[in-house]
Order: structure tokens, then C-alpha cells, then sequence
């Protein structure tokens, strides 16, 4: 492996890590908080915030990252032909659907806090926060999968 594969394999890892802790802590830790009511709006709309921006730049960096290792590694026939090209093209698939909820369930939890409301967007956020936080699992789980094959 070059010295620029190893690289972009670590900022690979490290994004990949960040955005599904990013997200389970969001779920686990933020949410239930804002359920109870226990926390006021202006800060938990400034965590918010930060899980967009987490999910946003990870997102990209995942993309951009994990198109140069696909590059590197795969052929079109591989990808489409081999049980790690499977893996890779279902990890692509994970990504899209969860920065969708990601997007999706901090929009819900952004309008209500700007609106100065604390459990009712906590709730309505909820199933897309816990969807995502099983995609971020099965993102870990499918990328050990696909490192159990070289």
C-alpha cells in the first residue's frame, strides 16, 4: 500500500468513526435530554449544529475518500461481481440513507428548537436519530466485513 493510500484510508476510518459516534451520541446521550426536557434550546440547537456539520464534511470526505480507495481497488466487473464489491456498493448505499435521516431528523430537531420548543422536536426526531444510528452500525459492521476480506 502507498504512503497516499494509507492516508486516505486513514481519513477514511477516522470520518467513518467520527460521523456513526457523532450520531449514536446524538441518539443515546442529546435526545433523551431534549425528550425529558432537561436542556434548554439554545444549547441543544448549537449540538445540532454541530452533528450537520459532522455529517455534512464526513459525507463528503467519505465520498471523496472512498471513490480514490474504490479507484484504486476495484474494477466495474469487481464491484459488481464479487461479494467485497457487494459490500463496498451496499456501504455507498449506507451512506446516502444516513446522511438522509441524519439530515432529516436535525432538521426536525432545528425547527423546533428555533421555535424555542425542546421535547416536541426530540420526538419527532427520534425515528429518523435512531435510524441512523442503526445504519451507523451496520456501516461499521459492513466495512470490518469488507476488511475480513483482504
Amino acid at each position: 500500500m502507498s504512503v497516499v493510500n494509507a492516508a486516505v484510508f486513514g481519513v477514511h476510518l477516522i470520518f467513518a468513526a467520527l460521523w456513526a459516534g457523532t450520531v449514536l451520541f446524538m441518539t443515546y446521550a442529546v435526545l433523551p435530554t431534549a425528550m425529558n426536557g432537561d436542556s434548554s434550546p439554545g444549547p441543544l440547537s448549537a449540538i445540532t449544529g454541530k452533528l450537520k456539520t459532522v455529517s455534512r464534511a464526513s459525507a463528503t470526505l467519505l465520498f471523496l475518500t472512498g471513490g480514490h480507495l474504490a479507484a484504486t481497488r476495484y474494477t466495474a466487473e469487481s464491484l459488481t461481481g464479487t461479494g467485497r464489491g457487494h459490500l463496498v456498493i451496499t456501504m455507498i448505499v449506507l451512506w446516502f440513507t444516513l446522511a438522509g435521516l441524519v439530515e432529516v431528523g436535525a432538521s426536525k430537531l432545528s425547527d423546533g428548537f428555533d421555535q424555542q420548543k425542546v421535547r416536541e422536536p426530540a420526538r419527532n426526531a427520534r425515528p429518523f436519530l435512531l435510524g441512523a444510528s442503526l445504519v451507523s452500525i451496520l456501516l461499521l459492521l459492513d466495512a470490518g466485513a469488507i476488511l475480513g476480506l483482504y
